[in-house]
């Protein structure tokens, strides 16, 4: 079985060499062109998105016709394919990988998976699948498991501006503007239906970050974590906020990464936050 993701999982270019998972796109719209967020990097795009303030560029998903090709070129290899994408709450690829699927089911054996949720969180479940493809795993006991990690995954963080979700038409332009005036730092979750809650509201990032410690502290306590810190442009502060977690969370697993440019698009430069999972549910095979 090959494993089949899109590039809001954040995977990095050695993790999906290594784990043999092919990515889908996603594309950002500058108004000199679409670019793939597999063709430009985290800096450069960043250095775009400040330049054009303020105005942002869009963002679009790969085609259903995309997605068939990715998939004929992988029955190529091996006609079981399992497809594991962003949230269906915030993007629409998995509706288009659907329509990939349409077009080659003579072709491929094609499953697909809503991850309900993006980035870190996202990437637990596509190594935890590719991981359990390689050691033989079927379809169903693999979407077992993932079940369980979608169930006890939290991905929550923390934004300087709310500007890029208002611009984005992520969040209400007049709830975007009391934030503003503020000075608040929301805290933001990926709630079980796949979609942006608010956790709290913030007067600093450094209180924001003390909000997603105490947040985390009060879902796992002392429960073993496999932790991923994210950030955009801001590491001096995933730093902080590293300290942070490992001071009061049972931290396994730790890294500290990127979120990809086409996430970027909607946040800006100035987030941080993490992706948690407790280790029990992934240890027999990370």
């Amino acid at each position: 079985m090959k494993i089949v993701t899109d590039c809001a999982a954040d995977m990095s270019e050695q993790e999906l060499r290594e784990l043999g998972v092919e990515q889908a796109p996603l594309y950002i719209q500058f108004p000199d062109g679409e670019v793939s967020s597999l063709d430009i990097s985290t800096d450069t795009f960043y250095d775009r998105l400040e330049a054009m303030t303020p105005n942002i560029p869009t963002t679009a998903m790969p085609s259903g016709r995309l997605f068939a090709d990715i998939y004929r070129k992988v029955a190529k290899f091996d006609k079981n394919i399992f497809s594991l994408h962003i949230s269906s709450g915030l993007s629409g690829t998995i509706n288009a990988a659907r329509a990939g699927i349409e077009e080659v089911k003579r072709e491929a054996n094609v499953a697909v998976w809503d991850t309900l949720t993006l980035s870190g969180g996202e990437r637990f479940q596509v190594i935890t699948a590719a991981l359990a493809a390689k050691a033989g795993w079927t379809l169903h006991a693999i979407q077992e498991r993932l079940a369980k990690i979608r169930e006890k995954t939290e991905v929550v963080y923390t934004l300087d501006t709310l500007d890029y979700l208002a611009r984005g038409g992520r969040i209400g332009r007049v709830k975007a503007m009391a934030g503003a005036l503020l000075h608040l730092k929301p805290v933001i979750r990926v709630d079980t239906d796949g979609k942006y809650s608010t956790v709290t509201n913030a007067r600093t990032i450094g209180k924001g970050m003390s909000a997603i410690t105490d947040h985390l502290y009060k879902m796992y306590a002392g429960v073993p974590l496999w932790v991923t810190i994210l950030h955009g442009r801001f590491a001096d502060k995933a730093e902080a906020l590293a300290a942070e977690l490992k001071e009061k969370l049972n931290i396994s697993k730790f890294e500290v990464m990127r979120i990809s440019p086409v996430l970027g698009v909607h946040t800006g430069p100035g987030v941080v936050g993490a992706a948690v999972v407790p280790m029990e549910i992934v240890k027999d095979l990370i």
